[in-house]
């Protein structure tokens, strides 16, 4: 069974930095998909960033050039460098992992990823 613990949220100001890290386990590790999705109050969850077992990355638009998501594969860990943070980046982080490689490349859909974090906090004040 899929388990993902994600954490390094906290509070920043306006232009600050956060990195998150992400362990899971029970994924499939020859062929797989992590991502990091958030959800800010009355909103819905969106995708921010994914990264495959190739090292392929995408990103939401809105976070590139300022996110950037990376692996440890002998460890099993995701991280997600968060640089010139916004007040509009907080949320709610989660890390999610895939049930298999067959279509998650490249997708932020929910039906891809089978296993999800308990969620970390994101605040950024302006």
């Amino acid at each position: 069974q899929v388990r993902v613990v994600e954490s390094g949220g906290g509070s920043v100001q306006s232009g600050g930095s956060l990195r998150l890290s992400c362990t899971a386990s029970g994924y499939t590790y020859s062929g797989y998909c992590l991502a990091w999705f958030r959800q800010a109050p009355g909103l819905e969850r969106e995708g921010v960033a994914g990264i495959d077992s190739d090292s392929s990355t995408w990103y939401a638009e809105s976070v590139k050039g300022r996110f950037t998501i990376s692996q440890d594969k002998p460890n099993h860990m995701v991280y997600l460098q968060m640089d010139s943070l916004k007040p509009d980046d907080t949320a709610m982080y989660y890390c999610a992992a895939s049930s298999g490689y067959d279509y998650c490349s490249g997708s932020f859909s929910d039906d891809e990823y089978s296993g999800w974090g308990q969620g970390t906090q994101v605040t950024v004040s302006s």
